[in-house]
């Protein structure tokens, strides 16, 4: 399946629009990481746990889109994008959305 951030896929005709593909995934921090990116914030630099983390996130977010999609019976998704959202101290939401079609 082809996942784009584009609303066309070149050379390809979009021939149905299926609706919206979304996968989210929520995460926590955990104490450990939270007593060394402490540590970090005192010395300055990237806090690479916390980067891990969300990289992490994001494709658990993209591979549930690309479900929603297969789901659909969509051949791509187009126009995707990324939200995240703070859903209590501590645990935040990144979703992964785009509208799911079938090419000619």
């Amino acid at each position: 399946m082809l996942i784009v951030t584009t609303d066309f896929v070149a050379g390809k005709e979009i021939t149905q629009v299926l609706g919206i593909a979304r996968g989210s995934t929520v995460r926590a921090r955990n104490i450990g990481r939270d007593i060394f990116a402490g540590l970090k914030n005192i010395v300055g630099g990237e806090i690479s746990e916390y980067t891990k983390l969300l990289a992490e996130a994001r494709e658990q977010a993209i591979i549930r889109m690309k479900a929603d999609g297969e789901r659909l019976g969509a051949d791509a998704i187009i126009n995707v994008r990324f939200s995240t959202a703070m859903i209590m101290q501590g645990t935040s939401e990144i979703l992964a959305y785009g509208t799911a079609v079938k090419l000619g």
